[in-house]
């Protein structure tokens, strides 16, 4: 009985210390150059149902079901999805505008596992007439999600298809 206690007691022990040393925190963000001006970009990104000409996660599930609700392009616009195991269930809510810089969102992931993350994408001019464009996500790892981040990246899961849809995202604009 007493080395069972000290095992379970270590198991403890290690947990907590797990927790203690796991990232709190996760910041995944990928840039690409457009050769469209700023505010042509700009306007295009700030559209949650543009998104779906561009987004990888739609072309992993061409068949899922999208709702929109509210104004498009606007504060309090939502996009509702629900897909194969690939994408999951979720919406994304337009939070701020900062026009021709800055749209901010939140994603409420439903399924496979409930999660929020504050998403964005920035313009900025990189000379020449073209856009920089950055696409990325933040949020907090709540325990017990923070001790698996130990082991797996953030950047690792999500960084190629961010990757691969701002390379769609290039190639349907400058067509």
């Amino acid at each position: 009985m007493t080395t069972l206690l000290y095992i379970l007691g270590g198991i403890v022990l290690l947990v907590l210390l797990l927790a203690l040393i796991a990232p709190k925190t996760y910041d995944v963000s990928r840039s690409i150059v457009v050769a469209k001006p700023k505010n042509e970009v700009f306007a295009y990104l700030r559209s949650l149902k543009k998104q779906d000409e561009w987004s990888p996660w739609s072309k992993k599930d061409p068949d899922m079901h999208k709702e929109f609700r509210g104004t498009d392009g606007e504060v309090g616009a939502v996009s509702y999805w629900k897909g194969n195991k690939e994408v999951g269930e979720g919406e994304q809510e337009i939070t701020k505008i900062v026009d021709g810089e800055r749209v901010e969102s939140e994603l409420r992931f439903l399924k496979p596992f409930k999660s929020t993350s504050d998403a964005y994408m920035t313009t900025e001019d990189s000379g020449n007439g073209g856009t920089k464009v950055t696409w990325g996500f933040s949020g907090k790892n709540k325990f017990p999600m923070s001790i698996m981040m130990l082991f797996m990246s953030m950047d690792k899961m999500v960084g190629k298809d961010f990757e691969e849809g701002l390379e769609s995202l290039k190639a349907k604009l400058e067509e």
